[in-house]
């Protein structure tokens, strides 16, 4: 048994990598969010009760478990300290939480400029939840942003809030925004620096540490691959990696310690916001599965757009990623499906293709090649075995399996934690 697992989304995100992070976390030392921020968010069922989770790791429910936000997030503390606090609000309060001093805090002009730049896009919007992610991405690559540690001494933080200001609120005034004030700014902060202390530390020394004494590390991604700014659909995409290749990076370690990677994905596709989706369905089965798959934004409340499930995507996903097994989500939901179908294939300029192009016209104009599949009617959700499951939903498997040359090693049949069919321990 290895010791160290990445857990990642192959598709748009939203593939349910709460529930499994969540499950694998029971045998976990430690769980790592090593990207992204508060725009994705993550939903747990557990004990019959359901929990929104936005950049708080999802091991937090569970107080011999170190939870880690790693350097390579960017974090709004005033959002991280109210979900905190929802937490204890609901008897969560017996916790392990670090927070890396490298994290990039993002500051309310992030997201005022998020939501200004995003307007400016008028047609072609990307589609952002307007949490200023983008913009706090940017700052850290451009050298002007502020990381976690720096709240914590009070004339640096001066400092480098004084220089990201000035040109800050050049942008803000050219786009005719309200500008910011540098003592509101600096004392709110300072506090939010003070709350947030006794988490705050190196935790690339910590990660190191747990490594190397044997302890199992869990590492979760947020988004999904078709999300990655170098690999997804460009420019559709979020700001960070939230590939495998990103982690040790993101969490201060070698990439000899990543032992194995698993890919959560729908037995469906879904996506959030603007951007080519081939396989999109705009029928009566669209909204079935969107009903019965409760495909609504955790964050934003958004409805997704709901196609079949898209194995080019899938393969693409797993190459890039690294990705050794899956884990095949919301899998209940096809049951009762009509005109059941897996894209294998992309038609691009009357030429059948089996990989994604990079540029977004020629992506666009790709025809989902189909393999029509057999349908089923039993209800899964109670179902604890691979043996239980209709024998169509088992060739449906065993396609995923052909065409991704990837195996399956775990299926969902439900939201609980107790509602995972295992077909292979690998953590």
């Amino acid at each position: 048994m290895n010791n160290t697992l990445v857990v990642c989304g192959i598709q748009w995100g939203d593939e349910g990598k709460g529930k499994m992070t969540d499950y694998l976390a029971q045998a976990a030392d430690v769980v790592v969010r090593y990207q992204g921020g508060n725009n994705a968010g993550h939903t747990i069922t557990f004990g019959g009760n359901k929990y929104a989770l936005q950049s708080i790791p999802s091991g937090i429910f569970n107080p011999h478990i170190k939870n880690v936000m790693a350097n390579g997030m960017v974090v709004n503390p005033k959002a991280a300290i109210g979900e905190l606090d929802k937490l204890r609000e609901r008897g969560i309060r017996d916790f392990q939480l670090y927070i890396s001093d490298r994290v990039a805090v993002i500051m309310p002009y992030h997201l005022a400029l998020d939501g200004a730049y995003e307007a400016l896009k008028g047609g072609k919007q990307i589609g952002t939840t307007k949490k200023g992610i983008g913009p706090a991405y940017s700052d850290k690559y451009s050298r002007v942003g502020i990381r976690m540690g720096d709240l914590l001494d009070k004339e640096y933080f001066a400092e480098r809030l004084r220089d990201a200001l000035l040109q800050k609120n050049m942008e803000l005034k050219m786009l005719g925004l309200e500008q910011f004030d540098f003592d509101t700014l600096y004392n709110e902060y300072l506090g939010y620096g003070e709350t947030l202390r006794p988490y705050i530390t190196d935790t690339s020394i910590l990660l190191n540490h747990e490594i190397e004494a044997g302890h199992k590390v869990l590492f979760e991604g947020a988004q999904g691959v078709m999300l990655c700014i170098d690999n997804g659909t460009y420019p559709f995409v979020t700001s960070s990696s939230p590939t495998a290749a990103s982690v040790p990076l993101g969490a201060g370690i070698a990439p000899r310690f990543i032992d194995n990677v698993l890919g959560i994905c729908k037995s469906y596709t879904t996506r959030v916001g603007a951007g080519p989706f081939p396989t999109e369905l705009f029928t009566e089965q669209a909204d079935y599965i969107r009903d019965r798959g409760h495909e609504y934004g955790t964050v934003t409340g958004r409805p997704r757009r709901v196609g079949f499930l898209d194995c080019v995507v899938l393969r693409h996903a797993c190459r890039v990623s690294g990705v050794n097994y899956l884990s095949l989500m919301l899998f209940d939901v096809l049951s009762g499906v009509k005109d059941l179908r897996i894209c294998v294939g992309y038609k691009l300029d009357g030429k059948v293709i089996d990989y994604i192009p990079s540029c977004l016209s020629a992506l666009e104009r790709c025809e989902p090649v189909y393999e029509v599949m057999e349908t089923w009617e039993e209800d899964l959700t109670g179902m604890k075995t691979y043996e239980e499951l209709p024998e169509a939903a088992k060739k449906y498997i065993r396609r995923v399996e052909e065409l991704t040359h990837t195996e399956v090693a775990f299926v969902s049949v439900g939201p609980d934690r107790t509602q995972t069919i295992i077909r292979k321990e690998i953590f």
